[in-house]
């Protein structure tokens, strides 16, 4: 409602409050004249935007009341007339503020959009526009400044308040090589980056361009309701006609053509999407539209990965064990050798062992492959290298004595999972490394099924005892491990057949579950890229408990859709019969169909407060003590 609308209001109310004055001092054709005035002045809007609804072959509740108030002034309804028009734009005024309210977490999201950055541009620092900016340009910034795109530290340290990418409010420490992202905000200290993603392709973009598109995304009882007015409108207008036929009655056809208008029915639905997605986006957690929330809220089976999902995805190399007379670092050096060319977690964290030991990995190694789901292979000094699981080692015809098959055991019982160490087609040692459980994993569990997930399931690529582990710890209901991609796909497809299920993972490994899953949940955003193509809902922060957060968000969203169709269907049946046995007029019923539409909105703004207050905070990690 733009501010011309807004002056026709407060002219015809004006208006109105004139010849009220009149009426009382006796003066009834001066009444009519203002009251005449006044529906002249407010219907002009209405009738504009019947008009263009019809053009693009659309039956609104502008349409409605245009038809209602014209026949209004034909029987000389002044009153009434005047009063509909008035109290129509009136809720129309109100229906557009409380909008503006429940979606002003999105709004003020997209006002934290970096517009300006400073860069070293021949030994000066130059303001730029954002969109100016190069990969690979020097940034300046400073405290209280915004991180224009993403980048890397290249000089200085920082503490960066994240709250617009993660939805967390605690600072973030930054230093040289770390990663930092467009949008947030320097609490304290200075630092200099090395611009990587700029414009559409930064994370903050990624984010808006996210939330856009999932609060303008119709879900299937949006469209269904979008429809159902297309039809319903015409058929109240011939009703109408045919009560008129019946009864002789213009007065009783021109009521049951006001209060019939579906305003509440229509409205209802998209405000508690909008309320819902912009309370979730104030978390971190990103929903991609009403369609979304619906099946999120059905969710009866919940799987999570492990890896980076349940646990912090930072793992360290705990024991290396040589069996010839290699020395310990001389063999991580070896195998961190060829594991450079490997982009799993395990493999980094045996190359960032190695580096932190400070041994020298950047040695020529010929044929390095990456294997899926086993491990690498190549070869280092004409020796043939191996390095990977218990699966790649039986492929390769490769013997495990009963020795070291005993202490492969005795270390995964542990939790730990252990790699195996081949050379020229002998097991020469074992790499052990072990994770923790994130801290607030338990308390996620125990949420998610208060709030009615009948099964929580572990799927990992890992060993089964670290699962087993893992699964005991958290009180999982079932865990399946050392299963290959395809493996998780079967395992999902098979659950889909009686449960609607949610898939937890990083983002990265398995986006071909998150993508057959009902939803798919990806945390971090350090996955972001492949996160938000594949999954459904995506966690910009590492709280795994905003995935329960999540969930409860979109059950309450999808109860108070329901909550706003079963008070806007009951209105019109209330309405209904107050007309048929003469409780409601013109002017009465209008303003109960206002007050309804009002009442719908303030139901779905109770979101906007809507806070995860009933999760408790158990800490729990995953320990040396823990797995012992």
């Amino acid at each position: 409602m733009n501010k011309h609308l807004n002056k026709m209001m407060i002219i015809s109310g004006i208006l109105i409050v004139i010849g009220l004055l009149f009426l009382s001092l006796g003066y009834t054709n001066i009444r009519n004249i203002t009251f005449i005035l006044a529906t002249i002045v407010a219907i002009g809007p209405i009738l504009v935007r019947a008009y263009n609804a019809l053009m693009v072959k659309s039956f609104s509740i502008e349409l409605l009341i245009s038809i209602a108030v014209i026949a209004a002034m034909f029987i000389q309804e002044y009153t009434e007339a005047a009063v509909v028009t008035f109290l129509f734009l009136f809720g129309a005024y109100l229906e557009k503020r409380t909008l503006e309210k429940t979606s002003q977490s999105i709004q003020s999201l997209l006002e934290m959009e970096p517009m300006v950055a400073y860069k070293w541009i021949d030994g000066e620092e130059v303001e730029v526009d954002v969109d100016d900016v190069e990969i690979g340009d020097h940034l300046i910034i400073r405290p209280g400044s915004q991180v224009p795109v993403d980048g890397v530290v290249v000089k200085g340290s920082a503490q960066l308040n994240e709250a617009a990418i993660t939805g967390e409010s605690v600072l973030s420490h930054k230093t040289a090589k770390d990663e930092v992202y467009s949008g947030t905000i320097i609490e304290s200290g200075y630092i200099e980056i090395e611009a990587t993603k700029i414009g559409a392709d930064s994370t903050f973009s990624k984010i808006i361009e996210l939330v856009e598109t999932a609060t303008s995304s119709k879900s299937p009882t949006e469209k269904f309701l979008n429809t159902f007015a297309q039809y319903y409108t015409p058929a109240v207008v011939i009703l109408s006609i045919i009560v008129y036929f019946i009864t002789k009655d213009v007065h009783l056809a021109i009521t049951f053509l006001v209060i019939a208008c579906p305003g509440a029915l229509i409205i209802g639905a998209p405000v508690a999407y909008v309320a819902g997605l912009g309370n979730a986006s104030k978390k971190g957690v990103l929903i991609k539209g009403g369609a979304v929330i619906d099946q999120f809220a059905k969710v009866k089976t919940v799987i999570f990965d492990k890896t980076g999902t349940l646990t912090e995805g930072k793992p360290s190399v705990t024991r290396i064990h040589s069996f010839t007379d290699i020395r310990e670092d001389d063999l991580l050096r070896d195998v961190a050798a060829v594991e450079r060319v490997s982009e799993h977690h395990l493999g980094r964290t045996i190359v960032d062992e190695a580096v932190k030991r400070g041994l020298d990995i950047n040695m020529p190694v010929s044929e390095m492959t990456a294997i899926k789901a086993r491990g690498v292979s190549g070869i280092l000094r004409d020796a043939n290298y191996l390095i990977g699981n218990e699966r790649l080692m039986t492929e390769n015809n490769i013997q495990i004595t009963d020795d070291t098959l005993e202490l492969y055991e005795n270390e995964q019982k542990l939790g730990q999972t252990v790699m195996f160490i081949s050379k020229n087609g002998m097991v020469v040692g074992l790499i052990s490394i072990m994770d923790k459980i994130k801290s607030d994993a338990k308390e996620t569990i125990d949420y998610l099924k208060s709030q009615g997930v009948k099964k929580i399931v572990i799927l990992t690529g890992d060993n089964y005892f670290a699962a087993q582990k893992v699964s005991e710890i958290l009180g999982i209901d079932e865990f399946h491990a050392e299963l290959l991609p395809e493996d998780k796909l079967n395992y999902i497809e098979n659950e889909q057949k009686t449960n609607p299920t949610l898939m937890v993972g990083d983002g990265i490994n398995d986006a071909p579950a998150l993508a057959m899953s009902d939803v798919g949940l990806a945390i971090g955003h350090k996955g972001t890229d492949i996160a938000m193509e594949t999954a459904d809902v995506v966690l910009m922060g590492e709280k795994l408990r905003h995935a329960a957060y999540g969930f409860a968000l979109s059950k309450q969203t999808f109860n108070v859709m329901i909550q706003n169709t079963a008070i806007a269907l009951l209105t019109v049946v209330l309405l209904l019969f107050g007309v048929i046995y003469g409780y409601i007029h013109l002017a009465s019923g209008m303003l109960i169909h206002e007050l309804s539409i009002l009442i719908v909105i303030l139901n779905a703004m109770r979101l906007m407060r809507y806070k995860d207050r009933e999760i408790s905070h158990k800490n729990v990690e995953f320990t040396k003590d823990t797995l012992a």
